[in-house]
């Protein structure tokens, strides 16, 4: 199964024994940011057979930080109660202008699943497609999901302070230019304005066409030359939460890079006394 797969693959699919659907629809609680309801939309309509993942509860609820990874045991049980277990093809897909079936990606990617893909357009491309949906909520078998992580993707305040000196990876943020050069006060109290410094910035939406599907090949590789990155070199994507810095890092995998993610991201680094803090372009 490739990475990204299209709405007709997936149709053809449907009802296959191994493959296993899942709305990872997550929407901010950053003042400002759009509303919604995830889990209601999901019961109102999904594409036929998928589960809804929890992106907000999926996380390490005892951190102060917004986003972190959860436990492996915590993960690999949320996973068995969606019917998610070794050996299962699974599709993600989301409605959120986040476009956070990344985050799932890349999480269950760390937590050792390796058929993993994301749906190209999502839901939206679905529906205006005139596919099938169904209502409610899908009930799957208990699988068993093996406990197990893999840290190499995953980079942690240290790891970056280190890293502003060594300069021995190049490091992404996908946030917004306002954001990233500072113009833009940060939506979070008490968190300074900025940019980790040495990094470069492009923000996750310019890997997107109009329609909301995945730019590819050439077009997704301009995206990130155009920001200043050799996909050839080690690279480390940052975000506000470490939900958008999975969107880059899905668009690397795509052109062959293996980029890793600094969870903690702008709300650890940017709320850090002790971080250097950069203002003004990349």
């Amino acid at each position: 199964m490739d990475s990204l797969v299209t709405t007709e693959w997936l149709a053809g699919e449907l009802g296959a024994n191994d493959l296993r659907i899942v709305d990872a629809t997550y929407m901010s609680s950053l003042p400002g940011a759009p509303k919604g309801d995830p889990a209601a939309d999901y019961e109102a309509a999904h594409i036929p057979g998928a589960v809804f993942m929890d992106l907000a509860e999926l996380a390490d609820t005892s951190s102060d930080l917004p986003s972190m990874l959860p436990s492996p045991e915590k993960f690999a049980s949320r996973m068995q109660s969606l019917g998610l277990g070794d050996g299962s093809r699974i599709v993600l897909y989301d409605s959120s202008p986040f476009h956070t079936a990344a985050r799932a990606w890349w999480m269950l990617r760390t937590f050792g699943a390796h058929d993993v893909a994301i749906l190209d357009g999502g839901l939206a491309k679905w529906r205006a497609e005139g596919r099938e949906t169904a209502s409610g909520k899908e009930t799957l078998r208990h699988r068993h999901f093996t406990v197990w992580a893999d840290d190499k993707g995953v980079r942690n305040l240290d790891q970056m302070k280190a890293n502003v000196d060594s300069g021995a990876e190049q490091v992404l943020d996908a946030r917004s230019a306002a954001r990233f050069t500072g113009e833009e006060p940060d939506p979070r109290p008490a968190t300074h304005a900025g940019h980790i410094p040495g990094s470069k910035n492009l923000p996750y939406g310019q890997l997107f066409n109009a329609d909301g599907t995945w730019k590819q090949g050439d077009a997704l590789k301009a995206a990130f030359e155009g920001a200043g990155i050799d996909l050839d070199k080690p690279l480390v994507t940052t975000c506000g939460s470490g939900i958008t810095a999975s969107v880059l890092a899905f668009g690397a995998h795509l052109l062959g890079n293996e980029a890793a993610l600094y969870d903690g991201s702008w709300s650890e680094w940017g709320a850090d006394r002790s971080t250097p803090k950069a203002m003004g372009p990349a």
